[in-house]
Protein backbone atom coordinates (compact mmCIF):
# COMPACT_ATOMS: atom_id res chain seq x y z
CA UNK A 1 0.00 0.00 0.00
CA UNK A 2 1.42 3.37 -0.96
CA UNK A 3 1.95 6.23 1.48
CA UNK A 4 -0.78 8.25 -0.18
CA UNK A 5 -3.37 5.52 0.30
CA UNK A 6 -2.25 4.79 3.85
CA UNK A 7 -2.38 8.50 4.74
CA UNK A 8 -5.82 8.82 3.12
CA UNK A 9 -7.28 5.91 5.09
CA UNK A 10 -5.57 6.92 8.34
CA UNK A 11 -6.86 10.49 8.02
CA UNK A 12 -10.44 9.33 7.56
CA UNK A 13 -10.26 6.85 10.46
CA UNK A 14 -8.68 9.34 12.87
CA UNK A 15 -11.11 12.08 11.80
CA UNK A 16 -14.04 9.72 12.35
CA UNK A 17 -12.84 8.80 15.82
CA UNK A 18 -12.02 12.35 16.87
CA UNK A 19 -15.26 13.77 15.46
CA UNK A 20 -17.19 11.75 18.01
CA UNK A 21 -15.63 13.68 20.91
CA UNK A 22 -14.22 16.97 19.60
CA UNK A 23 -15.70 19.89 17.63
CA UNK A 24 -15.36 20.44 13.90
CA UNK A 25 -11.65 21.26 14.09
CA UNK A 26 -10.87 17.63 14.94
CA UNK A 27 -10.42 17.01 11.22
CA UNK A 28 -7.46 19.38 11.26
CA UNK A 29 -5.90 17.45 14.14
CA UNK A 30 -6.33 14.24 12.14
CA UNK A 31 -4.78 15.73 9.00
CA UNK A 32 -1.92 17.27 11.00
CA UNK A 33 -1.15 14.01 12.83
CA UNK A 34 -1.19 11.83 9.74
CA UNK A 35 0.96 14.29 7.79
CA UNK A 36 3.37 14.52 10.70
CA UNK A 37 3.94 10.78 10.94
CA UNK A 38 3.21 9.60 7.37
CA UNK A 39 5.14 12.05 5.22
CA UNK A 40 3.94 12.81 1.72
CA UNK A 41 5.63 14.54 -1.18
CA UNK A 42 4.82 17.58 -3.29
CA UNK A 43 1.17 18.18 -4.11
CA UNK A 44 0.03 15.11 -2.18
CA UNK A 45 0.79 16.95 1.07
CA UNK A 46 -2.28 19.12 0.44
CA UNK A 47 -4.39 16.94 -1.85
CA UNK A 48 -4.51 13.70 0.16
CA UNK A 49 -5.84 15.24 3.40
CA UNK A 50 -8.09 17.52 1.33
CA UNK A 51 -9.69 14.61 -0.50
CA UNK A 52 -9.95 12.46 2.64
CA UNK A 53 -11.81 15.09 4.64
CA UNK A 54 -13.79 16.32 1.64
CA UNK A 55 -15.19 12.83 1.12
CA UNK A 56 -15.60 12.26 4.86
CA UNK A 57 -17.60 15.47 5.41
CA UNK A 58 -19.60 15.00 2.23
CA UNK A 59 -20.71 11.51 3.29
CA UNK A 60 -21.16 12.51 6.94
CA UNK A 61 -23.31 15.54 6.09
CA UNK A 62 -25.41 13.44 3.74
CA UNK A 63 -25.96 10.82 6.43
CA UNK A 64 -26.94 13.44 9.01
CA UNK A 65 -29.22 15.33 6.62
CA UNK A 66 -30.96 12.28 5.21
CA UNK A 67 -32.07 11.37 8.73
CA UNK A 68 -34.40 14.38 8.83
CA UNK A 69 -35.28 14.50 5.13
CA UNK A 70 -32.88 17.42 4.46
CA UNK A 71 -35.15 19.89 6.30
CA UNK A 72 -32.38 21.64 8.26
CA UNK A 73 -29.96 21.58 5.32
CA UNK A 74 -32.54 23.27 3.09
CA UNK A 75 -33.17 25.97 5.70
CA UNK A 76 -29.46 26.66 6.08
CA UNK A 77 -29.02 26.68 2.30
CA UNK A 78 -31.68 29.41 2.16
CA UNK A 79 -29.66 31.51 4.62
CA UNK A 80 -26.59 31.18 2.42
CA UNK A 81 -26.82 32.23 -1.23
CA UNK A 82 -27.47 28.63 -2.36
CA UNK A 83 -31.17 28.97 -3.26
CA UNK A 84 -32.20 26.27 -0.79
CA UNK A 85 -30.14 23.55 -2.49
CA UNK A 86 -29.15 21.10 0.25
CA UNK A 87 -26.75 19.18 -2.00
CA UNK A 88 -24.86 22.34 -2.87
CA UNK A 89 -24.60 23.06 0.86
CA UNK A 90 -23.04 19.63 1.36
CA UNK A 91 -20.53 20.37 -1.39
CA UNK A 92 -19.60 23.69 0.23
CA UNK A 93 -19.29 21.93 3.59
CA UNK A 94 -16.93 19.37 2.09
CA UNK A 95 -14.84 22.10 0.46
CA UNK A 96 -14.46 24.06 3.69
CA UNK A 97 -13.44 20.94 5.60
CA UNK A 98 -11.11 19.84 2.82
CA UNK A 99 -9.32 23.18 2.65
CA UNK A 100 -8.89 23.22 6.44
CA UNK A 101 -7.50 19.68 6.38
CA UNK A 102 -5.21 20.42 3.45
CA UNK A 103 -3.67 23.38 5.23
CA UNK A 104 -3.29 21.30 8.40
CA UNK A 105 -1.58 18.64 6.29
CA UNK A 106 0.91 21.19 4.99
CA UNK A 107 1.57 22.31 8.57
CA UNK A 108 2.13 18.69 9.63
CA UNK A 109 4.63 18.18 6.81
CA UNK A 110 6.50 21.36 7.73
CA UNK A 111 6.65 20.31 11.38
CA UNK A 112 7.99 16.90 10.41
CA UNK A 113 10.72 18.58 8.34
CA UNK A 114 11.51 20.87 11.29
CA UNK A 115 11.77 17.92 13.67
CA UNK A 116 13.92 15.95 11.21
CA UNK A 117 16.55 18.71 11.10
CA UNK A 118 17.32 18.44 14.80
Amino acid sequence: MSRNTFNFIATIIIALLLSQFLPWWAIMVAAFATSLFITLKRFAVFSVPFLAIFIFWLVYSYMLSSGNDFILAKKIAVLLPLNGNAYLLMLVTGLVGGIAAGIAGILGKQCSLLLARK
